[in-house]
């Protein structure tokens, strides 16, 4: 299990114990003057942007200036920085002799934001609405207004005539202002009269700190910056992604069923880690939703170092320092905590769950879009002992006709764990190996990690130091740890001649072993160092620009995944194709080029429960592309926790087995009957629907929706359904699948929130919406999948060793009629591999069944790869309408009446119709209707009018 010793509690953390002790006592009724007031004499607006300097008031009566920014962006969102003029001057000391930047890290932004969406409204309007405030209104329709209130400082964001979030409602705003370090004179033995006690702040953690044998220099002394953020009617928040908790987040003061240590973000290598819990994990992403019925608002507190959030609920109004209607509704008050940095928050007033994702999406990036093989079957695991062993494991995939889509490789296939190098004795001819993969459309998956050995002869390593690209100590020499290599280095990817340094090392020439089907897993990049503080590097360690890794180190490993992704983009000129890369350690914007998995987990039944609302939170944390290792990393499962995870993990977005050096071989082919066929069966069952997956994944690529999708995200106005975290929907599908994650259980227990019909994926059976519960038979072959009435469900039937073998496979259509026997639905199609799609060369369809009719219709846009690419789909059909619910009026006939754009006159389609039964649903199958999943088309069931008309 986790060493807990190994990791900081808030009380451990200075600046977390300083800005908890100011809440506590303003929580307590010291109401005194806050210390920062706006000067409204600085005040300055112009063109959706508000500056002026809020004034620190010391106990001293000195006044500490820090610059502060508004920008009303176009979309609505709202940006609130504020800087420290002194550091940004550069006119402090540094201790020590550090190099460090004198300024506040002011580079996340950089790192995390696209560029898109910052563009301020220039038409939003200013005015001062009393002596000691001023309001900006902005947004759609001017219908947001933020009341800047100057005495003391803090901002109320509203959306027509609520308030929707607060800042410094508590007063527990802190920003740590420079100061120098003041020696107390040393005390005289001889003197007999005792010193006059000063009155003074506990300074105990400003200038040093040590924990786990290692002492912090601290430089610049204390720097932290804080404020509390209030949802005023807001009872559920989301997100702070990477957590193992509960979707809907809990209150961390302590009291029956609540946290009593803030949510910590300061990615860290938590092997085994804590269930339930607010522990940092290897992820940080500092972004909330808050939900309420009507309104969904966001929160995006751009800072990478470590950061504390604290939560707090109350009735709406209770709190004296909460403005608002009385009403059994609640606040949610969070008081979020960094070590150094700007503060740096924007506000997103939504006001639904897909305006607030679509919001965060713009800013810091939506979701690459995958190649094909990467939302397949992915078989890992510590380790494949040599390209024989792998061969082996290719070859019994086909013989017990099990598809999958890539093997990887841990780190013992490297030469004495030396990156870029195969061991000569296991691994000696990794090129046929690969060819062997490659002739099944087969990929290869190797682990290269930011740890570089530190061996003479070892080339990669002494050109990372003799080209000064490795992070230094705080003396500013190259810093030397200990990870799976033994003494490493570690490649500082803030460094632009590290990355440029980085993507030679991966050309098929350069990496020898190496062809285009073997793509890449950087792991440990929190960073992990088995020898360091927390099990990471020293705060004061150096990075590129002379930054401290104290201001960087949430952002670390995006800088590793990106410069690893970057790199593939250029192993050979002229060959490009979509990279894959796996990452452990991310931040906000990592989903552009990476995905993630959900680190080292435990083969147990808690652990396959928490992996359902770690993965939907992230995909409410704007990194949807995740997923959990299928059977527990560590331990042996049993048959039966294995059996339901393949099914459960056949849902996850990232779909990949994984197990330690140590467990037991446990591929699907080992568990013998009837174990083997049920998991086979889930992972057929995620091949066929990869059409629709394909298409959920295009969707989060261009608006950022989540891939899966909590109740509460579909379902926005039930808030019976707001903690619901055990159940989920495949993108727009309608598909709704709740995995069995108790030992034993025969059934589930489904929440249908609204009042359609839904119908069992295998077999049709009815089940009533409406704020219901039902139960659902869920023996061991199956796993609970309803579908929703209203939607149209693309998929691929014939079963394949590997996606790249489904290409040029036809359609099936799934039509799931609602009650008012109709039904829609998108299918997207592109290439799979390349960047084509951004061209045109893509397709893109809508589908709907209305009147009786099924039309197919272009919701692309042409571009000038457009017409090459339909011509080389224009073979792949729809070769199967399955049309559940259908009509009883259809029963007596045998025929759909067929139109496609381009062909002549109309055709005819083999209809035959399937009774209802007891509560199945009744359902009609069209075979072979001869259209194109890239034509326009038509068919006309009995009853209706020829479809030609409307072509």
């Amino acid at each position: 299990m986790v060493k807990h010793h190994d990791f900081k509690r808030c009380d451990q953390s200075g600046f977390c114990t300083r800005n908890r002790a100011l809440a506590d006592y303003m929580s307590k009724g010291n109401h005194e003057p806050s210390p920062y007031q706006l000067d409204a004499t600085s005040v300055k607006y112009k063109d959706g942007q508000l500056v002026g300097s809020i004034i620190k008031t010391l106990a001293s009566g000195e006044a500490v200036k820090l610059p502060l920014t508004i920008s009303f962006l176009e979309r609505g969102n709202v940006r609130v920085t504020i800087d420290e003029e002194k550091r940004r001057k550069g006119e402090i000391e540094l201790r020590h002799g550090s190099v460090a930047r004198k300024e506040r890290y002011n580079e996340a932004g950089a790192w995390a934001l696209t560029g898109a969406g910052l563009q301020s409204q220039k038409t939003a309007t200013f005015k001062k609405v009393s002596k000691d405030a001023s309001q900006v209104s902005w947004g759609p329709d001017h219908s947001f207004k933020a009341i800047i209130h100057h005495a003391p400082f803090g901002i109320e964001f509203w959306s027509g005539e609520e308030k929707q979030v607060v800042f410094n409602d508590r007063g527990f705003m802190n920003i740590e202002h420079w100061r120098p370090k003041i020696d107390k004179p040393v005390a005289d033995e001889n003197k007999t009269e005792a010193e006059p006690v000063e009155s003074a702040e506990d300074e105990s953690t400003w200038w040093e700190e040590s924990f786990g044998g290692n002492t912090d220099s601290k430089p610049k002394g204390p720097e932290s910056v804080a404020m509390d953020i209030t949802f005023p009617g807001y009872g559920h928040i989301y997100g702070l992604a990477e957590h193992a908790g509960p979707l809907s987040l809990k209150e961390t003061r302590g009291g029956e069923g609540n946290y009593d240590q803030p949510y910590r973000m300061y990615n860290s290598d938590i092997f085994e880690y804590e269930l339930d819990s607010p522990m940092t994990l290897y992820g940080s992403i500092p972004f909330m939703q808050a939900h309420k019925k009507g309104s969904t608002v966001g929160v995006f507190w751009l800072n990478a170092a470590e950061t504390w959030v604290d939560i707090v609920k109350s009735k709406h109004g209770s709190n004296p320092l909460t403005l608002g209607l009385s009403g059994g509704a609640l606040d949610t008050h969070t008081h979020w905590m960094s070590e150094s940095g700007l503060l740096d928050v924007f506000v997103m007033l939504g006001p639904t769950p897909k305006d607030v994702a679509k919001s965060y999406g713009e800013l810091t990036g939506y979701t690459q879009l995958p190649a094909t093989f990467a939302i397949a079957y992915h078989q890992c695991r510590w380790n494949y002992v040599s390209d024989e062993d792998v061969k082996d494991v290719d070859r019994k995939f086909d013989k017990f006709n099990i598809p999958y889509d890539v093997i990887w490789l841990d780190i013992e296939y490297t030469d004495d764990k030396q990156y870029f190098t195969w061991d000569p004795l296991t691994f000696p001819d990794p090129i046929s190996m690969e060819k062997q993969l490659d002739e099944t459309e087969r990929k290869l998956v190797v682990i290269i990690d930011p740890h570089i050995k530190n061996k003479e002869g070892y080339a990669v390593g002494q050109e990372l130091k003799s080209k000064g690209l490795a992070v230094k100590n705080k003396d500013n020499n190259i810093f030397e740890g200990w990870c799976w290599p033994g003494s490493s280095y570690w490649i500082d990817a803030f460094n632009p001649a590290a990355r440029a340094w980085w993507k030679g090392l991966f050309s098929f020439d350069k990496f020898k072993g190496t062809m285009s089907n073997v793509w890449l897993w950087n792991d440990m990049n929190e960073p992990s160092v088995f020898n360091g503080p927390e099990i990471t590097m020293p705060r004061d360690n150096i990075h590129y620009g002379n930054w401290e890794q104290r201001d960087v180190h949430n952002i670390n490993g995006m800088t590793f995944h990106n410069a690893t992704y970057h790199a593939l983009l250029e192993r050979k000129k002229g060959e490009v194709r979509r990279p894959f890369v796996l990452t452990r350690s991310f931040y906000a914007g990592s989903q552009r080029t990476a995905a993630m998995w959900t680190g080292d987990n435990q083969a147990s039944w808690s652990h396959l429960a928490a992996s359902l609302p770690m993965t939907l939170n992230q995909g409410v944390s704007g990194f949807p592309f995740g997923g959990a290792d299928v059977g527990g990393f560590f331990g042996n499962p049993s048959k039966e926790l294995q059996t339901r995870w393949y099914q459960a993990g056949a849902f996850y977005p990232f779909f990949r087995g994984h197990a330690h050096i140590d467990t037991r071989r446990r591929e699907p082919y080992m568990l013998g009957e009837p174990y083997t066929t049920i998991m086979t069966n889930a992972l057929r069952l995620r091949y066929a629907l990869l059409p629709a997956w394909y298409t959920a994944f295009q969707e989060a690529s261009t608006d950022g929706y989540p891939i899966i999708r909590s109740q509460y995200f579909v379902h926005p106005d039930d808030e019976k359904g707001y903690t619901i975290d055990d159940q989920l929907y495949l993108g727009s599908t309608g598909l709704l699948v709740k995995p069995v994650t108790t030992e034993g259980a025969e059934s589930v227990d489904i929440y249908l929130s609204d009042d359609e019909n839904y119908f069992d994926y295998f077999d049709y059976t009815i089940y009533s919406g409406g704020s219901k519960i039902h139960k659902v038979d869920a023996p061991l072959h199956k796993l609970p999948i309803l579908m929703q009435g209203g939607h149209i469900i693309p998929r691929k039937d014939r079963p394949r060793k590997s996606s790249g073998l489904m290409k040029w496979d036809p359609y099936t259509l799934v039509v799931v009629l609602d009650k008012k026997g109709e039904a829609e639905g998108t299918v997207y199609v592109d290439d799979g591999e390349t960047f084509d799609y951004q061209h045109g060369a893509y397709i893109h369809r809508r589908f709907s069944l209305s009147g009786g009719v099924l039309r197919s219709s272009d919701i692309g846009t042409k571009g000038s790869k457009t017409a090459s690419y339909l011509k080389t789909m224009k073979d792949v059909k729809v070769e199967k309408i399955i049309v559940v619910n259908a009509p009883a009026e259809w029963s007596t006939y045998t025929e759909a009446t067929v139109t496609e754009e381009g062909t002549k006159g109309t055709s005819t389609a083999e209809l035959s119709f399937h009774s209802a039964s007891g509560n199945k649903a009744a359902w009609a199958v069209v075979r072979s209707p001869g259209i194109r999943i890239g034509g326009v088309w038509g068919i006309a069931f009995p009853g209706a009018s020829s479809p030609k008309t409307d072509l």
